[in-house]
C-alpha cells in the first residue's frame, strides 16, 4: 500500500509551492510614499479610472509612469467606483447582451 506523501505526483508540486513561498521573501519592496501626496481619490475618481481602464491598460504596456488603479485612494468607495466604471459584473450591459433578436 502506497503512502500519500511518497507519491511522486504530490511531492514535486509540494516542493514547487514551497519554493515559491520561500522566494517571495526575496521580492523587491516598492516605496509608494511619493504617490501618496495630495487628496486621495474617492468614488468619482474610481468611476473615471474604471471608464478609462482599457485605454490605461494599453498605455501602461509601453510606459512605466501610467497605472490602471490609483495608489492614492480612499479604499472601498474608490474600488466601488472603479468596479462600476469598468462595467464589472455586467451592471451596465448584462440584460441587453442576453436578449434575443426578434
Amino acid at each position: 500500500m502506497k503512502t500519500f506523501f511518497n507519491h511522486r505526483g504530490v511531492l514535486i508540486p509540494l516542493f514547487i509551492v514551497f519554493g515559491i513561498f520561500l522566494f517571495t521573501g526575496c521580492a523587491h519592496r516598492e516605496i509608494v510614499t511619493g504617490c501618496l501626496s495630495g487628496d486621495p481619490y474617492g468614488f468619482w475618481g474610481g468611476l473615471w479610472h474604471g471608464i478609462i481602464a482599457p485605454v490605461d491598460f494599453v498605455v501602461m504596456l509601453f510606459r512605466d509612469d501610467i497605472t490602471v488603479y490609483a495608489t492614492n485612494n480612499n479604499g472601498a468607495w474608490y474600488a466601488l467606483g472603479f468596479l462600476i466604471g469598468s462595467g464589472g459584473w455586467g451592471f451596465l450591459g448584462g440584460k441587453g447582451a442576453s436578449s434575443k433578436w426578434k
